[in-house]
């Protein structure tokens, strides 16, 4: 699947909360943040796109990029299913194989276990974001 967004490295789990979360890489490092209505920010502040209640993600110019549907299910701007994230933070592209996981605590891994980055606060189905449409 296309790369489409290059900025933000980071991946995204657990309730909403006030205000906006961090997004942050594997050395902890600042890359951005998603505030709680789903705008999603670089590091320098400027706005990348969105993520819409309906699960619509879209970019900075407001194409629609796909969408992250409530059960999980994540779908291109064409349609075609791309993957889903588990109820257990596992997530899964189209032909069902792993690609890594949304940790309790908020930490993101590979599909080798390697920690990859971290995003808290955020609802679970966003998650589905970093691997589909960050990169």
């Amino acid at each position: 699947m296309k790369r489409l967004f290059i900025i933000l490295l980071s991946f995204l789990l657990a309730c909403a909360a006030a205000g906006a979360q961090d997004l942050r890489n594997s050395s902890g490092s600042y890359i951005g943040r998603i505030e709680s209505d789903g705008t999603i920010r670089n590091s320098s502040g400027s706005y990348e796109g969105r993520i819409e209640s309906s699960g619509s993600v879209r970019n900075s110019s407001g194409s629609y990029m796909g969408c992250i549907e409530s059960n999980g299910t994540v779908r291109s701007s064409s349609g075609s299913y791309m993957g889903c994230i588990q109820s257990d933070g596992t997530v899964r592209n189209s032909s069902g194989s792993y690609m890594g996981k949304v940790e309790s605590n908020g930490d993101v891994r590979n599909s080798s276990g390697s920690y990859i980055g971290s995003a808290r606060g955020i609802p679970v189905k966003w998650a589905a974001y970093y691997f589909f449409f960050r990169y």
